[in-house]
Formats: C-alpha cells, structure tokens, sequence
C-alpha cells in the first residue's frame, strides 16, 4: 500500500478550494509548484518514489506557506501504486489541480547511445512519462468533470518536440504525453477542464532565494522553478474565454537545451 505522511502547520481540515496533486516532486520545479498552490491556499499531496525525501519537502513546504501537505509515496510506472495513491490522495477532497512532473530518464542524465538502450529502460521512461500521466488523469478527470471545473498541467521539456541523438526514450516518452495533452484539452474543454502541455525550454535551477551565487545573483541562463510555478497559477486562474492549451517557458539567456523534466 501507499504511505501517507500528512504534515499540518495551520489547521487540519483540507482547504475549502480542494486539492492540489503534484506528481514528481523534488527540490526544484515540484517543489516551487507545490509551494505556490499551498501558499495560494489549497490543500497539497506531493507525490513521488522516495518517501523519505517526499516527507522532508513537505514539512519545509507546510511550515513556508504555513498549510497542510501531504506526502505520498508513488511509483508513476506501476498502475497499483498509482491507484493506491490516488485513493490516498481522493480521500482527502475534490482534486482541483493536477502538475504532473514525473520524467525518466532524470535530465541529468548523459545520452546513450540506441545501441545501449534496453527494452526494461525504454518500456519504463514511455511508463513514467505517458502511461504514468495518462493513469493520474483517469483518477481526477471525473471528478472535475462532474464538477465541471480543474485544470491538469503537464510538465513537458524540448524534448517533447524534438527527438536529440541519445535521448530516445526521454523523446519517445515526452512525445506522448504531449499528444495525450492536446487529446484531453480537446476532449474535456467543454467540460470545465483545462489541459495544458507545458514546455520548459531550458535546465531549471534552484528556487531564487536558494539559488543564487555567491554574489547573490540567480543564474540568468537557468529557469527559475518560482516564476514557472507563478505560470502554472496564472494557467489555472486563466479565464475561460481564452485558454491556454500549450506553453513554451525558457530562461532569458539561453541555456543548455532542457532534454528532461524537474
């Protein structure tokens, strides 16, 4: 079964405006999400592998933004565990948004040759990066739907839109869930729910008040998780008369191309 660590700073009933779900969570890109949207006054499940560190982020995340988190373990490959999770993670409320973030291979990753590339890592990035989405989106889609309202973000990188030398199963991984995006905007628009594919053009650096150099100064070729985490919100607070379906964010000196996730 999944476990469940609920850390609570402020009050312990979930917030009135539902649950914010983000899946991949670390210490960059999820992290910053998570942070906004708890801060924005919802209820937060954090879901990720490592419970250990899951559990560390969230108590950082519920004393910060002075609300209540919840961690919970997840494996986005394993359809049970998913299904665990998210009954975990439904128990607690309405899920009015979901982020997914979940990648693999991680970006930090080198390159490997086609050669190199086994079936079990190929089978498992298309399941972490697709099929992993495609599962937490069954999950919150018809409750929004009945509710009609929500909006689900997904994380995509330039490697949704084009397929580099070494990075197969990351590209084979980010394509699909780029398609399922544009399937499920078009499906579920009339329904109240907004889809976004997001691409982070770049490599994400730490949070601005965490990241800076010794001089005080953030990296300008690295993508701040804070400012993207403030476009997620603006996505899900767009109105509905125009709606973002797709979005490219990037630094503003370029960087090293982004191939993964967070």
């Amino acid at each position: 079964m999944s476990t469940t660590i609920s850390i609570r700073s402020m009050s312990c009933s979930t917030s009135p405006r539902g649950i914010a779900a983000v899946v991949g969570v670390g210490p960059k890109l999820g992290r910053s999400v998570a942070c906004k949207f708890a801060h924005e006054g919802y209820t937060v499940a954090i879901l990720a592998r490592d419970l250990g560190n899951l559990s560390r982020l969230a108590e950082e995340i519920a004393l910060e933004a002075k609300a209540q988190v919840f961690a919970i373990r997840m494996d986005c490959s394993d359809s049970k565990s998913v299904r665990e999770a998210f009954e975990g993670v439904l128990s607690l409320g309405f899920v009015e948004v979901l982020v997914y973030n979940a990648c693999e291979p991680p970006a930090a990753s080198p390159p490997t040759s086609f050669a190199a590339v086994t079936l079990h890592s190929f089978e498992r990035s298309l399941a972490v990066s697709a099929v992993g989405a495609f599962h937490c989106a069954q999950h919150v889609i018809p409750g929004m739907a009945e509710r009609g309202r929500g909006t689900i973000i997904f994380t995509g990188s330039s490697a949704s839109l084009i397929g580099f030398a070494g990075r197969c199963e990351l590209s084979c991984g980010k394509f699909a869930l780029r398609g399922l995006s544009q399937c499920l905007a078009r499906e579920f628009q009339s329904s109240g729910i907004h889809v976004v594919h997001a691409v982070i053009d770049g490599v994400i650096g730490l949070a601005s008040a965490r990241g800076r150099s010794s001089r005080g100064e953030q990296s300008p070729t690295l993508v701040d998780p804070d400012a993207i985490a403030q476009t997620y919100w603006h996505i899900h607070t767009q109105k509905k008369g125009a709606w973002t379906q797709e979005i490219d964010l990037r630094a503003s000196i370029d960087s090293p191309t982004s191939t993964g996730a967070v």
